[in-house]
């Protein structure tokens, strides 16, 4: 919706740390917002949802891929996955209801995005 694209854009990209996001509803898997021009694969949201369930172990050792580029873990838990590349960094926060994904390019400040997507994780956490 509507909404909840200006609530990334004002919390996120408002940042200046943050390159792009989506917000993907849990139930039913789909994407139900995301900023200009960030398209995630319906198999990179499956892929993600799979993670926090069943595969979150394997993410830490191997990293996972992302629209078709490679990212190590930093970071896995049941709430959250931090994982970065030379060009940058994804950060993913699941809530009841969402997952949330931010990226983040070179140059950007990681620890800037992911306070900024842990903080609207949280905010969102009860819908």
């Amino acid at each position: 919706t509507e909404e909840l694209q200006a609530l990334l854009n004002a919390s996120l990209l408002g940042t200046r740390h943050v390159e792009s996001a989506a917000l993907v509803r849990l139930k039913g898997k789909t994407v139900c917002a995301a900023t200009a021009g960030f398209r995630v694969p319906e198999e990179n949201v499956l892929n993600l949802i799979y993670t926090f369930y069943k595969d979150l172990v394997q993410v830490r050792r191997e990293g996972l891929y992302f629209k078709e580029k490679y990212y190590k873990c930093v970071r896995a838990d049941e709430h959250s996955l931090y994982l970065h590349n030379p060009d940058g960094g994804l950060i993913v926060v699941k809530t009841n209801a969402f997952i949330l994904i931010a990226t983040y390019k070179a140059g950007m400040y990681p620890s800037v995005c992911v306070e900024a997507v842990e903080k609207l994780g949280k905010r969102n956490a009860m819908s």
